[in-house]
């Protein structure tokens, strides 16, 4: 069995009987400490080991160092599961109660107060100074407010972590009594209610209590159904007279060989299961289907756990949280560690910017000093240049004619030069002149092509309503009246679309007129082009001539371009005309 959990109890009695707080207690204080430890855990004492454990230090208190290796040698090691863990517990209690806990203003009594230390041991880190983190706060404070029926406020709990911040975000086994015992977290609960829910939480955690209740169970030797309270433990399952658990009746053994399974109806008994164990069969009677169904999952949970060896849930779940807060805690150290590996990083690069820095100084006071130097040596030079540019004055002056001579001949070359660049950049200008032509004749004949489908689409619609009025003038006199007001409005949509026929048309005229403007600028664009072709062609001889486009206007109908002349369409539009005016035939 782990020793954990009896030494952060021992802890507790040990940090009391340290009155000063230095980490020593006397040996007779320790001598009925090991006295009381060894009569609650029913293992054989013997008083003159401490003495001689301790021999070299008669006088003066011992350190917990100390004691350590005489607890876990005579006590520890030795310890069987035959003890009452609550009255190790209690004894435990009773020592270190008597001298931190605050009963002032509290709600709980001293028994629930009790509870929640034996709560504390359990979730607390398995380090000394024993503290409980946020994390195991708020599970059980969770626990406890589901176990009142009261909601979870988690709003509540995290401005409580706020004011954690100061503490390292954990609490000590008497500010979580305080906590517990000043009602923070049960506003609304009477005191029974808040008991009742710290009992229930301990019996979970502490006594393993997975879930209890009165069921009637049926007797092996006379059959008749009795009502008894059960509790579900992980390894059994106990029943007793009533729920003040004064008088224990048996218990049912539960290994991985045992099965539980739902039974039908019978002997006017309902929501029956039994549970079959090696030896003998239990046959019990819930309440109602769903106390039945939470009691065959409680106790096929725990067959399933013995079955592969694992813990309780909620030692299982404790065990996870751990190992979860060690992975997140390791993940911060590394992350720590890096940061300062960083930082020591950054500061040796400091200290090399620094380096280097120094050195640039060096180097500019060097790069001083040489140019002084420099300074000293050229003016030597000078004075010596001197005498001997007096006597190359004669050959400067004949080379300064022959120079006058070669950039009289080199102004007249780059005279040349930017003429021959002028008449680039003018017709490179030429050029995009006559591709924006080039656009805007592209623009026209798109917006003609529009216009001719319009204009096509609305001779379409007139034809309909002509031949729509041809049918309607068919018709029998008895309609001729109404047939003539709607007549009246589809000649007057008739004229209403000849209008707007005449617009396309006058819209089609105008995008004419504008892309001759538009191929007359084109023309003009392509004669400077070639005039300026001819220009460049004259000095480079290496520029090729670019021809321009068709100088007459094509003409664009919904038929495709040039598919028609003027003349042609005059004429289908004077045919069309006739065609449109002549009166209908008399059916």
């Amino acid at each position: 069995m782990g020793t954990t959990p009896l030494l952060k109890a021992i802890w507790h009695a040990f940090t009391a009987l340290d009155v000063d707080k230095s980490g020593k207690v006397s040996k007779s204080q320790l001598k009925v400490l090991s006295h009381n430890l060894c009569t609650v855990m029913k293992i054989p004492h013997d008083p003159v080991a401490l003495e001689e454990h301790f021999r070299d230090d008669d006088e003066g208190p011992v350190s917990n160092q100390g004691y350590m290796p005489y607890l876990n040698r005579f006590i520890l090691d030795k310890v069987q599961d035959n003890f009452d863990r609550i009255d190790f517990n209690r004894m435990c209690w009773t020592l270190c109660a008597r001298k931190n806990l605050n009963r002032n203003h509290l709600l709980i009594s001293d028994d629930d107060a009790f509870k929640i230390w034996c709560i504390f041991n359990f979730l607390s880190e398995d380090r000394y100074p024993l503290v409980m983190v946020s994390e195991e706060i708020e599970y059980f404070l969770r626990k406890l407010t589901e176990a009142m029926g009261g909601s979870w406020i988690e709003e509540k709990f995290e401005e409580y972590k706020l004011q954690l911040s100061s503490k390292h975000q954990c609490l000590n086994v008497w500010e979580l009594i305080e906590l517990v015992g000043m009602g923070h977290f049960s506003k609304g609960m009477d005191r029974q209610t808040l008991s009742m829910g710290i009992n229930e939480v301990f019996q979970e955690l502490i006594l393993d209590v997975l879930k209890q209740g009165y069921m009637m169970k049926k007797g092996h030797k006379r059959k008749n159904w009795t009502e008894r309270w059960f509790l579900l433990k992980p390894n059994l399952i106990s029943y007793y007279v009533s729920e003040d658990l004064t008088e224990k009746k048996g218990d049912i053994l539960l290994d991985g060989n045992c099965c539980v399974e739902s039974l039908p109806d019978k002997e006017g008994k309902k929501c029956l299961f039994y549970v079959k164990c090696s030896d003998k069969s239990f046959e019990v009677s819930a309440s109602d289907k769903k106390k039945k169904q939470e009691w065959i999952q409680g106790i096929q949970t725990c067959i399933t756990l013995l079955k592969v060896g694992r813990p309780a849930p909620h030692h299982e779940a404790r065990q996870k949280r751990r190992e979860l807060r060690q992975k997140q805690q390791a993940e911060q150290e590394e992350l720590e560690l890096r940061m300062r590996e960083l930082q020591t990083a950054n500061e040796n690069k400091q200290r090399e910017l620094e380096a280097m820095r120094k050195k640039l100084e060096e180097a500019a006071a060097n790069a001083a000093e040489e140019e002084r130097r420099r300074l000293q040596t050229q003016s030597e030079l000078q004075d010596l240049y001197r005498v001997e540019m007096e006597k190359e004055k004669m050959v400067r002056q004949q080379m300064e004619e022959q120079v006058a001579q070669k950039s009289s001949e080199l102004e007249q070359y780059l005279q040349r030069v930017r003429e021959l660049e002028n008449m680039y950049h003018r017709l490179e200008e030429a050029l995009e002149e006559e591709r924006q032509a080039r656009q805007d004749e592209e623009t026209v004949r798109k917006l003609q092509a529009r216009l001719l489908e319009e204009e096509v689409s609305k001779r379409a619609e007139l034809e309909q309503i002509h031949l729509y009025q041809q049918q309607t003038i068919s018709q029998t006199q008895a309609e001729k009246q109404e047939l003539e007001r709607e007549r009246l409005v589809k000649e007057s949509a008739l004229q209403s679309a000849m209008q707007q026929l005449q617009q396309l048309e006058d819209d089609r005229w105008g995008a004419l007129e504008q892309y001759e403007e538009v191929m007359k600028k084109l023309a003009d664009a392509a004669n400077n082009t070639k005039s300026w072709k001819d220009k460049v062609a004259h000095h480079e001889g290496l520029i090729r001539l670019i021809q321009p486009g068709p100088k007459y206007p094509q003409k664009i109908t919904n038929w495709g371009p040039a598919a028609f002349t003027e003349t042609e369409l005059s004429l289908r539009e004077k045919d069309w005309q006739e065609k449109k005016n002549r009166p209908p035939t008399p059916q």
